[in-house]
């Protein structure tokens, strides 16, 4: 008998792609992205909550321990190519007793004349400026002593919305957790009254070669003068503009309380 032949044998079929092989990848990749996402999440609440704790520690710290420096130290000494004579330590501090009462209401007479009962904001002076800016071209501000004493500890200068809204935010730390005396004492110790020049006791010695302690009320007008911008008004060149400030301070300064300062 002949031998059986074989059927020819048929092709096989390409193997086609298992529909759950897709749903595998597609399930990976949705996985991955949902823990990328979640990782995110995660890394801005810790660094959100960092910010928190941090900031709200360093106030209350500053409740009781002296700044030693500002950021405006630091970014006058940038500005100034990184000169070695310009300070970024603050100099000697000076508590708040021992600083002449008639600068402390000189101050207050010209910066902050409600900072005894605001809760570190003026919204009626805020009130006042944005009407103000809208007739005019000149910009007008409503900062506050404690908003300035906020801006110089812990921020920047620039002009900007984010920095406003932590400047708000500092504010409203520094009211909470520092008495009034203390916001005004850091503020007087702090803030820039020159080219080179912070500090009331450092600005008493250096434009009217006084301590701070003894100053007059013409000497305290004077120095709050120049304060709206102190490297350039400090200049014998704008001797005329201070000069005529300086005379709107001493009139005002009768009026000016400082009942809620026990020793002034």
């Amino acid at each position: 008998m002949p031998p059986r032949q074989r059927p020819p044998s048929k092709p096989k079929a390409k193997a086609k792609t298992k529909p759950k092989t897709r749903k595998k990848k597609a399930s990976r990749s949705k996985k991955s992205k949902t823990t990328l996402l979640s990782r995110l999440k995660k890394f801005l609440a810790i660094v959100i909550a960092g910010f928190f704790l941090l900031s709200i520690g360093l106030v209350w710290v500053y409740k009781y321990v002296n700044p030693p420096t500002t950021p405006l130290l630091f970014i006058r000494w940038v500005e100034s190519d990184f000169d070695v004579k310009r300070p970024l330590l603050l100099g000697q501090w000076i508590v708040l007793e021992n600083i002449s009462s008639r600068l402390v209401r000189a101050v207050i007479t010209s910066e902050d004349q409600r900072f005894e009962w605001h809760n570190g904001f003026d919204w009626a002076a805020v009130r006042r400026a944005i009407d103000a800016n809208r007739k005019s071209k000149r910009l007008i501000g409503a900062s506050t002593i404690s908003m300035q004493t906020a801006r110089n500890v812990f921020l920047w200068q620039n002009r900007d919305w984010f920095r406003k809204g932590l400047e708000a935010y500092f504010t409203f730390l520094i009211e909470m957790f520092w008495s009034k005396q203390r916001i005004l004492e850091v503020y007087l110790n702090i803030i820039e009254w020159g080219d080179g020049v912070f500090g009331c006791r450092d600005a008493a010695e250096v434009h009217l070669k006084r301590a701070v302690e003894h100053l007059s009320p013409l000497e305290s007008a004077w120095l709050t003068a120049i304060l709206p911008n102190p490297r350039k008004w400090s200049q014998p060149a704008f001797d005329k503009r201070v000069r005529g400030r300086q005379q709107i301070i001493l009139r005002r300064m009768r009026t000016t309380s400082l009942r809620f300062l026990k020793n002034k």
